[in-house]
């Protein structure tokens, strides 16, 4: 199970580190290039529904089923691991806003720039470094 686990965490975080770094190319297309617009919607589509969201469901629920299985309780969970849900709470709101991001770009509706997307790309290394930092620290 944690190997399944460790795979679907990968594809998503490989998936939240690319959707952004799509969004800055996106975001740098003049707005006449209709075919590159297309293009890239297709891309930010596919990776978002196909492997993002697919890859967010079940690392979350075999990781709620790890967090079960090695015996800790959800009413009082260590201090380690209430921080890393947290911050795993925070990776599922930057999903969903990559969501809004991408259905904006759909309907040509973006409005930052590619300077935005990318400082906007660094916010999962940092909650991305903070998980395993806690995961390795364990602080109690």
């Amino acid at each position: 199970m944690k190997a399944f686990h460790i795979i679907a965490m990968v594809a998503w975080f490989a998936g939240l580190f690319y959707l952004p770094r799509l969004f800055v190319y996106h975001a740098d297309l003049p707005e006449t290039d209709t075919l590159g617009h297309t293009r890239f919607c297709t891309m930010e589509r596919r990776l978002f529904w196909g492997i993002m969201t697919p890859s967010a469901i079940v690392t979350i629920f075999l990781g709620l089923g790890l967090v079960h299985m090695m015996g800790y309780s959800f009413h009082t969970p260590p201090l380690w691991l209430s921080l890393k849900l947290g911050l795993v709470g925070l990776v599922v709101i930057y999903h969903a806003y990559c969501g809004v991001l991408m259905k904006k770009f759909a309907l040509s509706q973006n409005q930052h720039s590619s300077l935005f997307y990318r400082i906007f790309n660094e916010i999962t290394v940092l909650i991305l470094v903070g998980i395993v930092l806690l995961v390795v620290i364990k602080p109690t």
